[in-house]
């Protein structure tokens, strides 16, 4: 899942995440090729390509944890770590003590508020950049 990839995703930028996500990521696929990787994870060869090569493709936060899931180390399947994922944002969220206002304006407008609730519950797609924009900024915020 990707709240546990880094120890300390605070004292790290939005940015910065995303590029060690997408690290793991390329592990990965390293690991198990990229055709392999696209016939197991559902996730478009053309994307994973993409990846690989560096393009920094607009990965689906659920795409994402499809191909983490490749890796032995995952125990659990692609949607139940994505739920895993966005549950952690609302925990990060309590224990930072922010309402989506309030996370909305800390992540210098880059989402409404209303588009945030939607996406941490689950209810409209996030991508993994904005994932990685939202759990920075509530790990930043934390005690």
């Amino acid at each position: 899942m990707f709240h546990e990839i880094v120890a300390d995703p605070g004292e790290l930028g939005p940015d910065e995440l995303y590029e060690r996500y997408e690290s793991e990521l390329i592990a990965v696929v390293d690991a198990h090729g990229i055709e392999r990787a696209a016939a197991e994870s559902g996730v478009d060869e053309a994307t994973i390509r993409a990846l690989v090569d560096g393009e920094s493709p607009d990965l689906d936060h659920t795409e994402a944890t499809a191909l983490l899931a490749l890796d032995g180390d995952v125990d659990v399947d692609a949607e139940t770590a994505a739920e895993l994922d966005r549950d952690a944002l609302l925990i990060g969220m309590t224990n930072a003590v922010l309402d989506v206002e309030a996370l909305a304006a800390e992540a210098d407008g880059a989402m409404e508020a209303r588009e945030i609730q939607s996406k941490v519950e689950g209810r409209f797609p996030m991508t993994l950049r904005e994932f990685a924009l939202l759990h920075a900024t509530i790990q930043e915020r934390s005690p």
